[in-house]
């Protein structure tokens, strides 16, 4: 019976560049089927990764179909402010309209702070009896705290955790806190808009620079300091006191806030509910 001899397999492949007209091997690539698949495998990894960063960490994601460049995220900005207005134009007609119903039909008309203190955001929600209730109740709870009061300051020396701060500015925060850089947060507002004060307290520096434009900076108890930058006008003065969540300025359309707890800055974002 003949005996058919197989060639053995080659294990070892070889890829050459050769001069073809003196034959002299120029370069000479030795490679096995396994190592070839890694080889292949570990260049398209390589070069997804680099493509994945390059379009992650540079301009070039903005070229992306429906990836939000810089001028969109300014127009959400400016929607979102455009919309709280709108929302608070509506809330000013809708207490009107109902006052006015209630003066008709000869009922005592609703106050702007006592629809403000009820946390409700339509004006149709609240009756008479109830603001009225939440009114005792209030004022009560302000004697209670008082009645031991010696000073015109608070006597609780609570922690800033337990402490209702008032907002600002309306706006969005288009600047987040940083420590090393940023010791405060940018809030991106309507042009001309209120600033208020976050706490009762004393202004105790007033400014005006061409970096920071007006400056204000407010002392409130519990070692608390707030500092208003980017100011277009002071509405106080240094030395004045000031309510929580009255005028103490006009913005532009950025105010450049900080807040400071026992002389360390901290992210207002955590305390204030924007």
């Amino acid at each position: 019976m003949a005996r058919t001899n197989k060639e053995p397999r080659p294990e070892i492949y070889r890829l050459s560049l050769t001069d073809d007209k003196t034959h002299r091997q120029l370069w000479t690539f030795r490679f096995t089927r396994l190592g070839f698949l890694a080889t292949v495998v570990t260049i398209l990894f390589v070069l997804v990764a680099a493509i994945a960063s390059l379009i992650s960490f540079t301009p070039l994601k903005t070229l992306l179909p429906g990836y939000p460049d810089a001028h969109t995220r300014q127009e959400a900005i400016r929607n979102a402010i455009r919309i709280d207005s709108l929302e608070s134009v509506v809330n000013r007609w809708d207490l009107y309209a109902e006052n006015l119903a209630r003066v008709v039909d000869g009922k005592q008309p609703l106050k702007m702070d006592s629809v403000l203190k009820a946390g409700v955001s339509k004006v149709s929600d609240l009756d008479g009896s109830y603001l009225a209730k939440r009114d005792s109740i209030l004022r009560a709870n302000v004697m209670e705290e008082s009645h031991f009061q010696i000073t015109g300051e608070s006597a609780r020396n609570l922690p800033i955790e337990g402490v209702h701060f008032f907002v600002p500015v309306k706006g969005v925060i288009s600047e987040a806190f940083d420590k090393s850089s940023r010791p405060g947060i940018d809030i991106t507002s309507a042009e001309g808009s209120m600033v208020t004060a976050v706490l009762d307290g004393t202004v105790v520096f007033t400014g005006w620079n061409e970096k920071e434009e007006y400056i204000m900076e407010i002392q409130h108890s519990n070692d608390i300091l707030s500092i208003y930058r980017l100011n277009r006008k002071l509405l106080k003065s240094t030395g004045d006191r000031v309510l929580a969540g009255s005028p103490v300025a006009i913005a532009g359309n950025l105010l450049r806030f900080e807040l400071w707890y026992k002389g360390e800055a901290v992210d207002p974002s955590k305390y204030i509910n924007f």
